[in-house]
């Protein structure tokens, strides 16, 4: 009898492996499928209408440089806003102003995004650009500086000590520079002083854009807001999801609609940076029947000239005998390759490399491909 509870017990444990098994398998298989892997929450890939950023933008004085500011005598716009500073400080330097020849201010400007919602006493950070001939700004303080928007309002003030992350040291023969010394940020540098009103209850519609206009990525967002909120959206345009906001309460519902996952669509697409010799294609990328074939004709010349020189006690004269070496590389052992109808992506890439193609060339090829009409994508070079 206990041989038989334990082997009943026995099976019965292996069910419940066998149920936890099946069980982690299909989570994992849901978990790792594209079609979960290409869902994206709604707030990645589309904003509300109206809430954004503004841009500020000032002027400054930077003061505190280890000699490394504006020369007064050639930036005439520093020394006048010197002058000006002082005077509303109470020196008078108006009979003297040639005189000055300080090399520790520098004129800046200090750019900054205002975030939406930002409310006065809240604090942002900036951006602190040389605007005359100051070699580094390291060290330096930004003085008070007003940051006005488009409208020429003041939304904040700015005021702090300029960290570049650069290194800048210079010898007698030699320099070395790592970073942008002429450019740096203060965290948190600036006080919010005046908010950009917007008010979400006043309005019977939102309108959601898409960072990426797509047609089909529209339709899908106005579905699956209308499979959860019962019908209040539909896709005007590529780029815009208006919302019915009549009798509801906007920012709960703003919370429920961002969290909603949907697959984006995307148009095939080949990016180039041809600086950079970056390549970037999408998924969707298709190639028709094509054949390639690349190779290069390359001739190296390498000159290791020699010195001869005479015996000892003899009459001779040192002479220089060249010697001229020649190799011609003409890359005989790549083939054509020939790629089939509706290639994939992955099986583009994997043809290419295999014809020992680089990235540069690779650009050729591509844009030759366009040009034969093969490739079945958008082709942007930049």
């Amino acid at each position: 009898m206990m041989m038989q509870k334990e082997a009943g017990k026995g099976r019965a444990g292996s069910a419940v492996l066998r149920v936890f098994a099946a069980a982690l398998a299909m989570a994992v298989c849901a978990a790792f499928s594209p079609q979960a892997q290409a869902q994206v929450r709604i707030k990645d890939i589309a904003d509300v209408e109206g809430v954004r950023e503004n841009q500020l933008v000032g002027y400054g004085l930077v003061v505190g440089l280890p000699g490394t500011g504006d020369r007064l005598r050639s930036a005439i716009f520093t020394r006048q806003s010197l002058v000006g500073m002082l005077e509303r400080l109470g020196v008078n330097t108006r009979d003297q102003e040639r005189q000055l020849d300080t090399k520790n201010v520098a004129a800046v400007m200090v750019t900054a995004n205002l975030p939406p919602f930002a409310r006065p006493g809240s604090r942002i950070d900036i951006a602190v650009s040389a605007l005359g001939d100051a070699s580094n700004l390291t060290g330096g303080t930004l003085l008070v500086t007003p940051l006005m928007g488009a409208d020429g309002e003041v939304y904040a003030v700015a005021q702090g000590a300029i960290a570049t992350g650069a290194i800048a040291a210079r010898g007698a023969a030699a320099s070395v520079n790592r970073g942008v010394p002429t450019s740096g940020r203060i965290a948190s540098g600036a006080i919010v002083e005046k908010e950009v009103p917007y008010d979400w209850g006043r309005r019977d519609a939102l309108r959601l854009a898409l960072r990426n206009p797509d047609m089909t990525t529209a339709r899908r967002i106005a579905a699956a807001i209308n499979r959860a909120t019962g019908g209040i959206a539909r896709a005007s345009d590529p780029r815009t999801v208006t919302l019915d906001t009549r009798g509801r309460d906007i920012p709960t519902l703003i919370s429920d609609i961002e969290s909603l996952r949907v697959e984006p669509d995307q148009v095939a697409r080949v990016i180039i940076e041809e600086a950079s010799g970056t390549i970037v294609m999408g998924a969707d990328v298709r190639v028709s029947t094509v054949a390639i074939a690349q190779g290069n004709l390359t001739i190296r010349v390498t000159e290791t000239p020699q010195v001869s020189q005479p015996n000892a006690l003899s009459n001779g004269q040192t002479a220089v005998v060249p010697r001229t070496q020649i190799e011609v590389d003409d890359q005989n052992e790549r083939r054509l390759g020939i790629l089939p109808r509706s290639v994939t992506l992955q099986d583009l890439v994997r043809g290419l490399n295999g014809l020992g193609i680089g990235p540069r060339d690779m650009i050729t090829i591509l844009q030759s491909i366009k040009a034969a009409g093969a490739l079945q994508a958008e082709l942007e070079v930049r």
